[in-house]
């Protein structure tokens, strides 16, 4: 890992909220007045960790719904539970998930998970005969998330918007009948407004007769340069403890507590790619919707 300078231009903060703005000079001592500043940079690349992940996985396989370009999947096998399965209805994420050789032993199947019922996973559940099975899955999050606001609350449809495939994802687990499973969505799952689709979900998690936890998340607390907030439900067949363990943060530790990471930065990451050559003309947001005004 090397040490650089970034140099960064205050105009691109110029149209910030007053109060982001102040804090964005507040966090890097920056003077007002100051038009051009230098951030010191840890170059992090694309290196997350040492770990061998087609090595590191155990007798517990994984079957993955809404699998998109793979990033449960790849969380899976890192915790060592190997992905069998794979389905996503969209074919370009199908084809990058054959194009990445972690999942070289994977099938991976395009289609609707409408269509798609336990009977399509016999023939290999026989095949691969694991220790231990679990599904994991994030259904659409369409409706429930923040980004959606702007039809306002009494014109959100929640569990009953057509894209809401949690109940198709119930289903599969209760006809696959695996030794537990995650399931994963937007925090907002968990606003007044969806109380009801979050009670049933709840409801049918206990009647198919596993143990559970409701977990919010940060991605910004296990080391990744984003604030990114999700809410997981873990489920298993047996009683369990604990909660996934934190690896960074910048509060103070308590006593007895594990010695956190710094937070990651985003600029560490990407400041490298601030560079003409990058640039793509369809992601600029000028002319458009995001533009600042």
């Amino acid at each position: 890992m090397t040490s650089s300078k970034y140099v960064f231009n205050k105009s691109a903060i110029s149209k910030l909220q007053k109060n982001k703005k102040k804090k964005i000079e507040s966090d890097f001592n920056w003077s007002p007045s100051e038009k051009y500043v230098e951030i010191d940079l840890k170059n992090r690349g694309y290196k997350v960790n040492n770990k061998k992940i087609i090595e590191n996985c155990s007798g517990v396989h994984a079957i993955s719904f809404f699998a998109g370009a793979g990033g449960l999947d790849i969380g899976s096998q890192l915790a060592g539970a190997k992905i069998v399965s794979s389905l996503d209805f969209d074919k370009d994420s199908v084809d990058t998930l054959k194009a990445n050789k972690i999942f070289k032993d994977s099938q991976h199947l395009l289609g609707d998970i409408k269509d798609i019922s336990g009977k399509n996973y016999k023939k290999l559940l026989k095949e691969r005969n694991p220790d231990k099975l679990i599904l994991i899955g994030g259904p659409p999050c369409q409706p429930f998330s923040k980004a959606g606001y702007w039809v306002t609350h009494k014109n959100r449809l929640g569990s009953e918007d057509p894209r809401n495939m949690i109940g198709h994802y119930l289903r599969l687990i209760a006809e696959v009948k695996p030794n537990g499973f995650l399931l994963e969505n937007v925090e907002s799952l968990l606003h007044p407004k969806n109380r009801d689709a979050v009670n049933t979900l709840e409801e049918a998690i206990d009647k198919l007769g596993y143990k559970f936890i409701r977990y919010r998340a940060d991605a910004l607390d296990f080391g990744v340069p984003q604030k990114r907030k999700r809410v997981f439900f873990i489920a298993s067949k047996k009683s369990f403890k604990g909660e996934p363990i934190k690896t960074h943060g910048n509060a103070p530790v308590g006593k007895g507590e594990i010695k956190l990471l710094s937070h990651e930065r985003v600029v560490d990451w990407i400041a490298k790619f601030d560079e003409d050559q990058f640039i793509e003309s369809a992601e600029l947001t000028a002319g458009k919707t995001y533009e600042f005004e």
